[in-house]
């Protein structure tokens, strides 16, 4: 099978990867554009795949594999795609590529991060730690290759970054480029960020340190994270015996997101077990409007028949520092009471918000702002995107995505 333009797939996350692989491994030839210096994606930084609680390094290494296989894969990262003109069949697009200051020389030996003294924001690792500003993002960073954030360094410390690199990698003098590429079809696959919490003013997230988001939660639990898995809590380091998963943290709400995401909850129950493995004596709670755990009942169940964890129906009106302590009040549902509940940590589980932000086209989206197939425009959306799902259903969505594409050849 042969196709005389090559797809251009935007985006680097599980479902871009996923389409990208399934037409090139059709024959046909793929752009791939991925706007920060690795690909991955969310997938990259989970501690552990729902709902068999295995780590998703297998399932990401086979398809890194792929991709090295992959001689009809342009991959194109630190890159993003500016305008796109024309339609289905006959698109001409522009893509600015941000210079990596490192080229392909690189061995990943990482000398160059050991003579590095200048740090930067651990962007994998969620803000929760400091990576020098040569870095991988982590230990199955793909392309293996360092990135520099120049602007993190001085003079000096630049100097002995390339002076440290043997092989010669490391290129200060790298400039960025602009590329414009005729694709017959276009896959939209930018996925999603975590609501904003710090906008639910009294959940005290962005105020309090020890209140965190369920991403940030997959990293504290991560024995590759910065607490080598150990639940610390970040304000002080101290170790965790007590948690809070608090549910739609502005989700199903009109004032902030008015749906759920439907993988929520799953998310938290999820949680719970790498709290309860990594310290059996802590005691773990979870408030939440309803459960929706959906054909996942039976792992419902097994968290919910634990000890050490108590599930309420009711609302948190408001989180505190109280001391040493975070408290929670909280709307018991079940009994209309006022409850108060102090804990070490809070875990809010927010929902997904399409990354659909400087999009270069006139854009078709529902009402929630995830994108939805315009056949005019011709553009077509796949993953979390275009609606919120877990990685199984992302991976079948991008199978549907590169048949698509393959139709508007």
């Amino acid at each position: 099978m042969s196709q005389s333009k090559p797809t251009l797939v935007v985006g680097g996350g599980m479902s871009g990867i996923s389409t990208a692989l399934e037409l090139s491994e059709l024959g046909l030839p793929v752009i791939l554009v991925e706007r920060s210096p690795f690909l991955g994606g969310k997938v990259a930084a989970f501690n552990k795949y729902f709902p068999k609680l295995c780590p998703p390094t297998c399932g990401l290494e086979i398809n890194y594999k792929r991709l090295r296989k992959a001689a009809n894969i342009t991959l194109h990262t630190q890159a993003r795609v500016t305008r796109v003109e024309g339609g289905p069949g006959d698109y001409s697009v522009t893509i600015e590529v941000e210079p990596r200051f490192v080229n392909d020389r690189c061995t990943a030996c990482g000398a160059c991060a050991e003579a590095c003294a200048s740090e930067r924001e651990d962007d994998f690792n969620q803000s929760l730690a400091k990576t020098k500003a040569i870095y991988l993002s982590s230990p199955m960073a793909y392309p293996r290759r360092y990135v520099l954030d120049k602007e993190a360094c001085d003079e000096g410390d630049l100097a002995k970054i390339q002076e440290a690199c043997k092989y010669g990698a490391v290129d200060l003098e790298e400039e960025g480029s602009v590329l414009t590429e005729s694709v017959g079809a276009i896959v939209w696959a930018t996925g999603f960020s975590p609501y904003d919490a710090s906008r639910v003013e009294y959940l005290g997230r962005g105020e309090l340190p020890d209140v965190i988001n369920n991403l940030q939660m997959e990293r504290l639990a991560d024995k590759t994270g910065p607490t080598g898995g150990k639940l610390l809590r970040p304000s002080d380091g101290k170790e965790v015996t007590s948690v809070a998963f608090v549910q739609c943290a502005g989700s199903r709400d009109l004032k902030h997101l008015a749906y759920c995401s439907g993988i929520c909850c799953l998310a938290s129950l999820k949680q719970i077990s790498y709290v309860r493995e990594a310290a059996p004596d802590a005691k773990v709670y979870m408030f939440h409007i309803d459960v929706r755990a959906g054909k996942y009942e039976q792992f419902y169940a097994r968290i919910q028949a634990d000890e050490g964890v108590e599930i309420v129906k009711g609302k948190v009106a408001g989180i505190f520092q109280e001391g040493d302590s975070l408290r929670l009040q909280v709307e018991d549902i079940e009994s209309g009471e006022a409850i108060k509940v102090d804990v070490d940590m809070a875990v809010l589980a927010t929902g997904m918000v399409p990354n659909t932000q400087d999009l270069p086209f006139e854009a078709s989206t529902d009402d929630y702002g995830f994108l939805m197939m315009d056949e005019s425009k011709g553009i077509i959306p796949t993953g979390c995107v275009r609606r919120p799902a877990d990685v199984a259903t992302v991976v079948q969505d991008a199978t549907g995505a590169a048949m698509r594409a393959l139709c508007q050849e």
